[in-house]
């Protein structure tokens, strides 16, 4: 799929075609091109997959920070065997000083008919391992933060980089299903990631295809939403202001003769922020849900922003993105058992809820769930460096991008399904290595796409989000 760039906008175009009468031959070919993304007044209306697709959705759980492998999806019995012992071998380099291997703190066990090894950080998400493709073979390509979400999150090698995000690819994509509210979603309570807004940028795709940021720690409507209302305007005269403000940027957007992406970006955020009025209101009230559903979900802050979730893609939106919270929580630098234990207190409930949730609707047949941070963490323990931790530092992990884990469900993968492994020591992917491009290419294929052809041409080159890498990983799909 390429973007194009017309020497005419197609309204301008048609006004020159016999006085709007071209419009009549040429409206079934431009209703084609606006399914097929170019420059038309929806540029999210739904397009057309490059093969049939095993999901329509995407919700993408991130543990923003580095939840720790070794301690959750990635068993290594030689930890225990090691452990307060040196690292037999070669240590491969880390972002700051470890020593000794580190036993986890959480107990493994394996889980459901498939016997899949899952610690007890997650224990009600280890009851529905049946459901879950376990990576335990990923890895990235720097022990820093920054980088490390860029590359998670755009597929940009470097930070200073310029890309969109996966989700504004794949609302480029797909399009939207409900012309009421954002194709693309970032859930992140209490503020933002580190490197923030760029998490979700639409960098160089049109700005229709940006995130919309809810900061689900908020309850109020007004709140999670800012601006969502006009006390001071009723709704028959922010209509009536509106359709005069489209006039004037449709007559100026006529009046040039090259298309302008910026100008139909601020159409399209018009209608969409007068739209949301009524629909927003409804998809964050999750006091519509019914008392069961509520309680499956829990009453706290991550059982309301999963639940929302669902809500969320239940009404056509094709990416949601739920951030564990501002800033990187699961960077568990020290005392990994406290603080990863607290960490998975928060959010194993709330994400096994929205598994069964999914289930039980039919939606997690067609909807791919993923899980997983920015990177891993070390086996070794992280040692007291001047400048860098506090001379308290102990039982922590540092960053470790050579070898992690991610699961997914739903959407077309197998349930009950382990794909590579690290060494021994959970230090580095071994057997059947991922890189962060492969799984992008795997997500979009299971999307319908090939990612080497969903492609949007930019400052003289054709852009990706796997840029000149990725494969796909087949033997993920079920």
């Amino acid at each position: 799929m390429k973007s194009m760039k017309a020497p005419y906008s197609r309204r301008s175009f048609l006004h020159r075609a016999g006085m709007g009468m071209g419009a009549l031959g040429l409206a079934p070919l431009l209703s084609e091109l606006q399914g097929a993304g170019s420059n038309g007044p929806n540029p999210l209306a739904p397009r057309k997959t490059h093969f049939p697709a095993r999901a329509k959705r995407v919700i993408h759980i991130f543990a923003n920070g580095g939840p720790s492998h070794v301690d959750s999806f990635d068993y290594r019995p030689m930890l225990e065997k090691y452990d307060g012992k040196e690292m037999p071998g070669e240590q491969l380099r880390t972002e700051r000083k470890t020593g000794t291997l580190m036993k986890s703190p959480f107990p493994f066990r394996q889980r459901g008919e498939s016997g899949l090894w899952i610690s007890d950080l997650f224990p009600k998400l280890a009851e529905l391992a049946d459901d879950l493709c376990i990576v335990n073979s990923m890895y990235a390509n720097v022990p820093n933060h920054e980088p490390s979400l860029m590359l998670m999150n755009t597929g940009a090698e470097r930070i200073n980089l310029v890309r969109p995000s996966v989700g504004s690819w794949v609302s480029y994509g797909l399009g939207t299903e409900n012309a009421n509210l954002p194709a693309f979603v970032s859930l992140c309570p209490g503020g933002v990631p580190i490197v923030e807004t760029q998490n979700w940028r639409s960098a160089f795709l049109p700005g229709a295809f940006q995130g919309a940021h809810i900061d689900t720690k908020n309850t109020q409507i007004s709140k999670l939403i800012p601006d969502i209302r006009n006390p001071r305007m009723s709704l028959d005269l922010q209509r009536r202001q509106i359709d005069l403000v489209q006039a004037m940027n449709r007559e100026d957007e006529g009046s040039a003769n090259d298309y302008d992406a910026d100008a139909e970006a601020r159409i399209h955020s018009l209608e969409l922020a007068y739209k949301m009025q009524m629909e927003a209101t409804d998809v964050f009230n999750v006091e519509l849900e019914p008392a069961h559903v509520r309680e499956l979900y829990g009453d706290t802050l991550h059982g309301r922003q999963m639940l929302v979730a669902r809500r969320l893609i239940e009404r056509g939106v094709r990416f949601v993105q739920v951030w564990h919270g501002a800033g990187q929580p699961w960077d568990s630098h020290n005392e990994i058992a406290k603080a990863h234990g607290e960490l998975g207190k928060q959010a194993d409930q709330p994400i096994a809820a929205l598994l069964i949730d999914l289930k039980q609707r039919g939606l997690l047949e067609d909807t791919l769930v993923l899980w997983g941070g920015e990177f891993g963490r070390t086996p070794t323990v992280e040692l007291p460096t001047p400048g860098a931790n506090g001379p308290n530092t102990k039982l922590g992990r540092d960053h470790n991008h050579h070898g992690f884990s991610m699961w997914l469900a739903g959407g077309g993968v197998k349930g009950g399904y382990r794909f590579g492994s690290t060494d021994d020591f959970g230090f580095k992917a071994q057997e059947n290595p991922v890189h962060v491009h492969d799984l992008h290419a795997t997500i979009l294929h299971l999307l319908g796409f090939d990612h080497q052809k969903l492609t949007y041409h930019y400052a003289g080159r054709d852009y990706r989000l796997t840029d000149v890498y990725g494969s796909v990983i087949r033997d993920w799909m079920a």
